[in-house]
């Protein structure tokens, strides 16, 4: 089976800072599906964590996120955040642009809706609770040009990944 995985953009590259534009055309749009699927399947498989990637992280410049987990994998399309709860909670978080080298605590939305569509063009709207509540709000943060280092509110809530594994990371949950 042939994958195509993409040059990741990292932390510091301007592009990443740069909103991305809305996909009009989803038939349009099959090779960044087709990238995001096997970028993500080989940085899973690289990390041994990683649940979702965006399309600026891999230099395409369009509103798409694709998400793989045991239980689901699937794409998202123009996702636009229509919800949030006023729960929040505190969330240990990296990202593959930053190769995974450090995590930062930050307060997340307990659970949003999201619109989106999906591969196929049809519209969805579903709720997202704690853990994929926290992806969503991530891989969404990447469509507007933001990391998720830009949520960090004090400096001490900052740990590089040894430590992390060492004193915070929960068998199973990834990153």
């Amino acid at each position: 089976m042939y994958m195509t995985v993409r040059q990741l953009l990292y932390l510091g590259n301007p592009e990443l800072r740069e909103p991305s534009e809305t996909v009009n055309d989803v038939s349009k749009i099959s090779n960044i599906i087709n990238d995001l699927r096997d970028t993500l399947t080989q940085l899973q498989i690289d990390y041994g964590m990683g649940r979702g990637l965006a399309a600026p992280q891999i230099g395409y410049k369009k509103r798409v996120i694709y998400l793989q987990i045991p239980e689901r994998s699937f794409f998202l399309v123009n996702p636009k955040i229509v919800s949030r709860s006023p729960d929040t909670f505190e969330v240990w978080d990296s990202c593959f642009s930053m190769k995974v080298q450090f995590f930062v605590k930050i307060t997340r939305n307990r659970s949003i809706t999201v619109e989106y569509l999906d591969e196929k063009n049809i519209k969805h709207l579903e709720e997202f609770k704690d853990g994929m509540s926290e992806l969503l709000q991530h891989e969404i943060n990447h469509l507007d040009g933001v990391l998720c280092s830009d949520h960090l509110k004090n400096p001490k809530n900052i740990t590089m990944y040894e430590e992390w594994v060492k004193r915070y990371r929960i068998e199973g949950k990834g990153m």
